[in-house]
């Protein structure tokens, strides 16, 4: 027992396959705006862990045993970083929610590992996303402990993360609970600049009235 116990403190984990994240840029920006919209979902929650391409290993002792996927959330795990997702170093807790984005290299029968993998490992929800075709696809545990797929996707609400997924024109849209869109960091820059304008002609059209915005 002795020898068993010291051969699983000396595994090694990898922390990367050195694959890139992704193969092109929309592919990259796709993982980068959903890891940063979900991340931005529950800042305020100290209990929900979301990573992205991050290994994730479902089985102590067998480091062989692992998948990274694109985006995944834990529930009950706090934030924070982390080389790799050991299991049952996270009271066994395993992601509550995964997504794939497909890029041109991912083959039929790698897909179908995944979904494999995911289905028997505990993930309760899982949706693959194709941004050169626009389409979506997801799949959730179903009474009989096995991940079937979602028919009607289409505004269809994850129970888990809240957020309802439509598609528009080719395009997955994302919506928060607020009804807010997930959008790029471009896209969130606008925004942000375009609120920052508006405020500035606000405050302009404030002292041309004799009120000094700073006391309002």
């Amino acid at each position: 027992m002795a020898i068993a116990a010291s051969r699983k403190e000396q595994m090694v984990y990898p922390e990367s396959d050195g694959k890139p994240m992704a193969d092109n840029t929309k592919q990259f920006r796709w993982i980068v705006t959903l890891e940063g919209g979900f991340e931005a979902l529950f800042r305020d929650r100290e209990d929900v862990f979301v990573a992205g391409d991050l290994f994730w290993y479902p089985v102590e002792g067998h480091p062989d045993i692992r998948m990274a996927p694109d985006v995944m959330i834990v529930f009950g795990r706090p934030k924070g970083d982390r080389p790799s997702y050991k299991q049952w170093e996270e009271e066994n807790i395993a992601p509550h929610v995964v997504f794939e984005v497909l890029s041109p290299s991912n083959s039929l029968l790698e897909m179908a590992k995944k979904l494999e993998f995911y289905d028997r490992y505990g993930v309760e929800e899982y949706y693959l996303y194709d941004p050169e075709t626009g389409d979506f696809t997801g799949w959730i545990r179903g009474e009989d402990g096995r991940l079937r797929v979602i028919d009607e996707i289409q505004g269809w609400v994850s129970p888990r993360l809240g957020v309802r997924f439509e598609t528009e024109n080719g395009e997955l849209r994302v919506i928060r609970p607020d009804g807010q869109r997930f959008m790029t960091y471009l896209e969130l820059q606008q925004q942000a600049e375009q609120e920052r304008q508006r405020a500035a002609k606000l405050a302009q059209r404030l002292r041309e009235l004799g009120i000094d915005p700073e006391q309002i």
